[in-house]
């Protein structure tokens, strides 16, 4: 960032199967088509890497593999070769990037090799910190918990989106990680998105912990219906619950 301030960190977390994916994608989506003169950096730091078939991206390298690579060669005493590879993990992650327009994609992979290479693992860190300085937005779609993008990915995230769906187990799971992200500090913000409500709910009876409500949203067939398509989040209409609800969010965090 030109400015030199610091990018507004959005992180999704919250239990399994709730829609954080295409929640996150429809956030990147967003951002990109409201604010073309700015720069977002989408992360998905989930083992399953869903958030590039969402965005339509196809991934080369992830964080992980360059992770990789400086295990295996440390495991196999080439150290000179080892520390050559680490001098070089900040090149080979923006290799790693897929640029498109005003969104860059960054995929975090699956966990690190057995063993502890905490060393590397806050470089890499320090790396991806780096690289976000770079940009306005950067939108991580995490996994279930908020302590793998504490330890892998990042330590400051400004706005923490919590996603649950209308279940009491999804929305336990949500203040438990919410209750686990104060404790850390990592939050300048959050609220909660409760996604996937059956028509037959009554939204006023669902237990949300206190949690600062950013939007409901409907159960969406068609949402269902394009995932099973692998449609890219930009196929998606504006109007579509899962959109306009982002779109709710956004506003009620006043991003946009």
């Amino acid at each position: 960032m030109s400015d030199g301030k610091k990018p507004t960190i959005l992180a999704f977390t919250g239990k399994g199967g709730v829609g954080k994916t295409s929640l996150s994608a429809q956030c990147v989506r967003l951002l990109s088509e409201i604010y073309p003169d700015r720069r977002i950096l989408a992360i998905d730091a989930d083992p399953a890497i869903g958030l590039a078939t969402a965005l339509g991206v196809e991934v080369g390298s992830t964080v992980d593999d360059i992770r990789k690579m400086f295990v295996e060669t440390a495991e196999e005493g080439e150290k000179k070769a080892a520390i050559e590879l680490l001098g070089e993990a900040k090149f080979r992650m923006v290799d790693a990037m897929v640029e498109e327009k005003n969104i860059s994609f960054l995929a975090i992979g699956r966990p690190e090799s057995a063993g502890c290479y905490c060393k590397v693992n806050a470089y890499l860190k320090e790396i991806i910190g780096s690289i976000a300085d770079n940009y306005d937005y950067v939108v991580i779609d995490g996994e279930a918990g908020i302590e793998q993008v504490n330890r892998r990915v990042m330590e400051e995230v400004t706005h923490l989106i919590l996603v649950s769906d209308a279940s009491k187990k999804g929305l336990l799971v949500t203040e438990t990680i919410h209750r686990v992200a104060e404790d850390l500090t990592m939050a300048q913000h959050s609220g909660l998105i409760i996604n996937r409500i059956p028509q037959a709910v009554d939204r006023s009876q669902l237990d949300t912990y206190g949690l600062p409500i950013l939007s409901m949203i409907g159960d969406d067939p068609e949402m269902a219906l394009s995932d099973m398509r692998g449609d890219s989040a930009f196929m998606v209409p504006r109007e579509d619950p899962v959109c306009s609800g982002m779109e709710q969010a956004l506003k009620v965090l006043e991003i946009i």
